[in-house]
């Protein structure tokens, strides 16, 4: 049964491979089904994969192959939480060494230039305690690309 609401992700022609690869890095992460264009369309040909059914952290999406007219924006991003620095670089390190690109405060960005938020519960439990732990946590984010569970840990001890 298809889900209520899906998140539709558009990528150039890679929507399979992307797909594959989020099913491989994120637990409960699948591809459910890869579609064929009945016919030719603006993006590509009869036959051409054009949707693939998948879910990201159990979370429902389709990636459309519909061509390089409307690029990924950081506007949209998938924000993973972690609960180790080994799992902060896992991720952290699948999505920068498959050809992303390192952002700042927790930011990066996959080889289909989708965004995401590898976010350990440490900044986000630290960021709602609200006051100055998290004026120290959020500080010394602010520093940071992936970020630093025991730095974060520090900050908050220091508030």
């Amino acid at each position: 049964m298809t889900a209520k609401n899906t998140i539709c992700l558009w990528y150039d022609k890679d929507a399979e491979e992307a797909a594959n690869f989020y099913a491989a890095t994120f637990p409960n992460s699948r591809v459910k089904a890869v579609d064929r264009a009945p016919s030719d369309f603006p993006g590509g040909k009869a036959g051409d994969v054009l949707t693939v059914q998948f879910t990201v952290c159990g979370i429902p999406c389709i990636g459309l192959n519909g061509g390089p007219i409307f690029p990924q924006s950081e506007a949209f991003s998938f924000q993973i939480a972690t609960d180790s620095q080994e799992e902060t670089d896992r991720y952290w390190n699948a999505i920068v060494g498959n050809g992303g690109q390192e952002s700042a405060c927790g930011w990066c960005r996959d080889k289909w230039r989708l965004n995401w938020q590898i976010t350990p519960r440490v900044l986000t439990e630290a960021m709602a305690a609200g006051g100055d732990v998290a004026k120290c946590a959020f500080e010394a984010m602010m520093t940071m690309h992936k970020i630093d569970h025991a730095a974060i840990e520090a900050a908050v001890r220091g508030a």
